[in-house]
């Protein structure tokens, strides 16, 4: 399939573009600060290291809070999709011609109408996404769990020109839904759902299979279960959920995630003649974990591998797609959940993904796919792996597609020749509202992010600088506001309650901020206008907060542009 150009991701960004331009009004209630730009440096000692980029490529392939990846190919093109929770636009949909360069290619959901989050929290929203190709009729389609309003699909004969509006499958109960279209044109689903009749232990789910009428878009009958509780790789089995059927010779395989998506978190496969079962299981389950056998001290740690897709390449090779994270210590990590590669081996008829007791490593071997793979800059703006950095001067007609809101957004910025304008609104972070913020992955444990923000605060609500959000119970917010009658720096940290950490008095002028991460603590900086020098707020800060490990919920970090009218 030959790739048209970027039509979708120009006509989403435009279209937020201009419906905020057109309502956006100073005069409106609250108050506006105006961001002239905006740095990021990724500065990882595990990614400092030599790369034949002909012939190696560095894990993660798509770093920071893309977790349960799901591909497929069409052509000489590879597709992924990411979950992407409360935010908005919401499923990120990258392509790319050798599984190890990504580019954004835009976003599946990016009306309201296919959409809504309304009062989700920051882990609600869109869970689990999978993206299929029907050859039988030449359209992708995907299909996903939206927790606040149930299961349902869109598709789309070019995912480059956007995508249907969401057709609902209320027969669905459970998450993680999956389609699989055969060689004989039959379509399929299958999901995590609760088990048929009474749970015997804690934990326990299965997979359902629902046969799928393609040209009627819609469910034939009803379920069956086809797996219960899950593997015997261990008694009483949890977490079963995830699942991906495909075929390969005369089997079906059923791939699932298993154990929790935590430091338990593992992939298992089954296989059988027929879609319905019944069901093999593969005697070397499961065929790719990071839980046991491995040294708790080895460098560049890896942990939590698991909900991974297959795709084949043209020559015949598999490859896996998964999610892992990246722990600073112990398992704590405020990066998120990653998108990994490896290359998939069969052996005795069963797909392995990596042999037990093995580290996942950092460099790896392209195995097949170096022919294609064209020598990669390692200083470019629009590298998604490795250590790499960009500014956004906001000079552009159209958001730049890194940038995302939380919730469903409304009308409260603009592009200008002053930069981004925020007008604040009257909602912060630790509410589920929709905010006015937009939000950018911290991608790195190790990291820069400065800003500079002019905003003249009226009341000690008016607060507008940098918000860094794991969720609604546990953020920071940095920035200019009006403390004791005057205007100052003040930085808040959240972890149930909150705390006022540090602050500074300082003239009522345009400020730069500055965040310096490493791995648990983060320093915080700033520069009045006119001052050549940062001056340091605070050293050393805890953001273990910003870890998934200690907050709960799905995501990675995000760092925001944020103003806001609402007491903090």
């Amino acid at each position: 399939m030959t790739m048209t150009p970027n039509h979708q991701l120009m006509k989403s960004a435009r279209f937020l573009t201009l419906l905020m331009a057109a309502a956006f009004s100073a005069a409106a209630a609250g108050q506006t600060a105006h961001f002239k730009y905006f740095s990021y440096q990724g500065r990882d000692a595990r990614f400092d290291k030599p790369l034949d980029a002909t012939g190696q490529y560095l894990n993660p392939v798509r770093l920071g809070f893309y977790p349960d990846p799901s591909v497929c190919r069409v052509g000489d093109n590879y597709y992924l999709v990411n979950s992407s929770f409360s935010f908005f636009p919401g499923v990120p949909l990258s392509v790319s011609k050798d599984l190890v360069n990504w580019k954004l290619l835009g976003h599946v959901l990016d009306r309201p109408s296919q959409l809504p989050l309304d009062g989700q929290r920051v882990s609600g929203g869109i869970y689990a996404p999978a993206i299929s190709y029907n050859r039988k009729n030449k359209t992708f389609y995907m299909i996903t769990t939206n927790v606040g309003r149930g299961n349902f699909y869109v598709k789309s004969k070019n995912p480059a020109r956007g995508w249907s509006e969401p057709i609902y499958l209320p027969k669905v109960d459970g998450i993680d839904p999956s389609f699989f279209f055969d060689d004989n044109g039959k379509g399929y689903i299958v999901h995590n759902a609760p088990v048929t009749g009474q749970t015997e232990y804690s934990g326990q789910r299965a997979i359902r299979l629902f046969e799928f009428d393609v040209k009627g878009d819609s469910i034939k009958g009803d379920f069956k279960e086809i797996l219960r509780g899950g593997t015997h790789v261990q008694k009483n089995p949890i977490w079963i959920e995830g699942p991906h059927l495909f075929r390969r010779g005369g089997h079906y395989y059923l791939m699932c995630a298993e154990g929790g998506t935590g430091d338990w978190h593992s992939e298992v496969v089954l296989r059988a003649r027929q879609p319905q079962g019944p069901w093999e299981e593969c005697p070397h389950n499961p065929i790719l974990t990071q839980r046991q056998g491995l040294d708790p001290d080895r460098p560049e740690r890896v942990t939590s591998a698991g909900h991974a897709d297959l795709v084949e390449d043209q020559t015949g090779q598999w490859w896996a797609v998964f999610l892992a994270c990246r722990p600073y210590e112990k398992d704590f990590y405020n990066t998120g959940r990653d998108t990994y590669l490896l290359p998939v081996t069969w052996k005795d008829g069963w797909p392995m993904i990596l042999e037990k007791g093995k580290a996942i490593a950092t460099v790896n071997d392209m195995r097949g796919i170096q022919t294609r793979l064209k020598t990669v800059n390692r200083q470019r703006e629009d590298l998604v792996s490795g250590n790499f950095g960009y500014a956004d001067g906001f000079a552009a007609d159209t958001l730049d597609s890194r940038w995302f809101f939380l919730r469903n957004p409304s009308d409260f910025w603009k592009l200008g020749n002053e930069g981004l304008a925020i007008n604040a609104l009257p909602a912060s972070v630790s509410e589920r509202e929709s905010l006015s913020a937009l939000w950018v992955r911290q991608q790195h444990t190790a990291f820069t992010a400065e800003t500079r923000v002019d905003f003249s605060p009226r009341t000690d609500a008016g607060l507008a600088g940098f918000a860094l959000l794991q969720n609604e119970e546990y953020n920071f917010v940095f920035g200019k506001t009006w403390l004791d009658g005057r205007t100052a720096l003040a930085l808040y940290r959240t972890e149930k309650g909150r705390t006022l950490i540090a602050s500074a008095f300082v003239p009522d002028k345009a400020v730069k901020l500055k965040i310096e991460g490493r791995g648990r603590y983060y320093d915080f900086w700033y520069a009045v206008d006119g001052d050549e020098a940062w001056s340091l707020l605070a050293r050393g800060v805890d953001a273990v907060n910003l870890s998934t490990h200690r907050s709960g919920g799905f995501i990675g970090a995000c760092i925001g542009l944020y103003a806001t009218t609402k007491n903090q």
